[in-house]
Formats: C-alpha cells, structure tokens, sequence
C-alpha cells in the first residue's frame, strides 16, 4: 500500500468521480466520456470503491485498470484486497445497510482474483496535487477513518479539521454517494463528486461526476456534472445474480433502499433531483 501518491502541480484539467460499484456499464459510459472530452489518463482521478453493489466487479476493476487512471484506495478496496469478512463500510451491525452488504459482498468476493486484489493494496489512500496554488487532496472518507462520512450538512468546523490534518486548502472525498460542493471561505472547499454506481437518492437514475478546470486568467473553475447511460443490462445482470432488490430496484427509481447513514438534512432531501453545480473561484492568493 502506497500511503499518499503527490501528482505535483498541475496545469491542466482534473475529471474526477467515485463509486463505480461494480456497476461496469456506469463506469465504462464516465471513462467514454473523459475520453470525448479529451481528458488523458494522467488527468482522471476516481475517489475509491471500484467494487460494491452491482453485478461486475472483475469486469468494473479491469476497466478501470485498462483505463490506467489514478484511483484512491476505497474501504471497499481494503476489505477485499485484504479478503476480510465485510466491506468495511462502518454500517451499524444489523442495520439494513449492514443486512444488505453481506450479500452483495460476499458476491464480489468470489469473483476478484488475486492480481486485483493485490492491485487494491497498491493504492494510495490519499492522493495530493497543486492547481493554480491550491493544495489539493482527495482520499476516500476523512482523516480520521477511511470509511468516514462526510455530506454536505456536516459542521464547516468538522471539514476545516480534516482540511488542516491534511495540510490542504482543497479536499476532494468519497464515500458518502451524494455530489456536494462546500465553499468554506478563504479559498478552501469541500468537492464530494458524487458516485457514477448508484444514484443519488434523487429520484433519477443519474451518476454524477466533477471537472476542476485552472482558469487562463487565475482561479478555479468546478463543476459537478450529471452522467446518464443505459441501465438496463447491469439491473437484468443484478437480477440474474440473485443481488439484492434494494440496490437493483435503487438503479431504476434513484431511491435509496434505506437511509441509514444519512444524517437528517440529506434524508429530507430524498427524491429531490439535484442540479449541475458550476462555480469559479478566484486565484487563492485573493480569496485568502
């Protein structure tokens, strides 16, 4: 395992999202559209938790290693790179999130080979560059816990702490499954990307995916982009494999099958479809 991976500073456009869930036909639509819009390898970052709940995880893993891009180590990447006994989600033991994982994990499980799981424990957990200034991190949970939440409602001062352990005046997380973007002041944000596996407890089936963009004349564009594809097979594959109905049914609702984890500000936001997200910030030097 690589603790931290720095891609130094960086001049050029980052495309990042997370959560492929071993959702293949979600994961290879977001890397088609990297592609299209011309985004090398070197500029793709995925926020972890290649393998989860749907119905591809080898087939996910090896599109996302053939695509060669940078990936964050996810807890879903610790427990079965390791070949533990659950996916590390940090779901309160017989919670229906917690019911629901044994299944679709030991699924997984019997289908990674050991060279993907010995990829996982390769990755890095926290992977650092530069833009226009900014000190940028993106790991998985938080600082304290790879499986950490961290949504939108979250105190600013609880992002802030993470934001100063890391040394970073940007954090770029995972985990969580909803996009957010959290303008904290003085030029330090918080950028959920959201997940391309699941949706976002909206009621559309959209993944969702980010774009940080340098700008010609100083600052920093970010984005927060919608994915649509074609679901169809991965939810005939997830029937297929006796996976359960909750995350099957979740990919054709956009709902959630339960909200366990979600603090009160998010469960009320349920079915509510979100909306792209675009902001540019001005260069750190003046935002300080």
């Amino acid at each position: 395992m690589t603790p931290v991976r720095d891609l130094g500073t960086i001049d050029r456009p980052l495309f990042v999202f997370g959560g492929p869930y071993s959702n293949l036909a979600a994961t290879e639509a977001v890397l088609a559209i990297a592609r299209e819009r011309g985004f090398a390898a070197s500029q793709v970052v995925c926020t972890g938790d290649v393998v989860a709940y749907c119905a591809h995880p080898s087939e996910t893993v090896r599109a996302i290693r053939n695509a060669g891009i940078h990936v964050v180590m996810g807890n879903c990447e610790e427990s079965v790179g390791s070949a533990l006994d659950d996916c590390g989600c940090g779901f309160e033991e017989g919670s229906a999130c917690d019911v629901l994982s044994r299944s679709w994990f030991a699924f997984t499980n019997e289908r990674i080979g050991e060279d993907d799981r010995a990829w996982m424990r390769t990755l890095p957990r926290q992977i650092r560059a530069t833009i226009d200034g900014r000190r940028i991190s993106f790991v998985h949970g938080h600082t304290d816990d790879i499986s950490g939440w961290v949504f939108a409602s979250a105190p600013a001062a609880e992002k802030m702490r993470h934001l100063d352990s890391l040394g970073a005046d940007v954090v770029i997380g995972g985990h969580c499954g909803l996009p957010f973007l959290d303008d904290l002041g003085g030029g330090r944000l918080w950028l959920n990307a959201g997940v391309v596996g699941m949706p976002a407890n909206d009621g559309t089936p959209r993944g969702w995916f980010a774009i940080l963009k340098p700008q010609a004349d100083g600052g920093l564009g970010v984005s927060i982009e919608a994915l649509s594809y074609d679901n169809a097979a991965e939810i005939a594959a997830m029937t297929a494999a006796g996976l359960p109905d909750g995350y099957r049914d979740g990919l054709a609702s956009g709902l959630w099958p339960n909200m366990d984890v979600l603090p009160p500000a998010e469960r009320q936001a349920q079915g509510r479809a979100l909306v792209p997200v675009r902001r540019r910030f001005s260069p750190l030097t003046a935002a300080a």
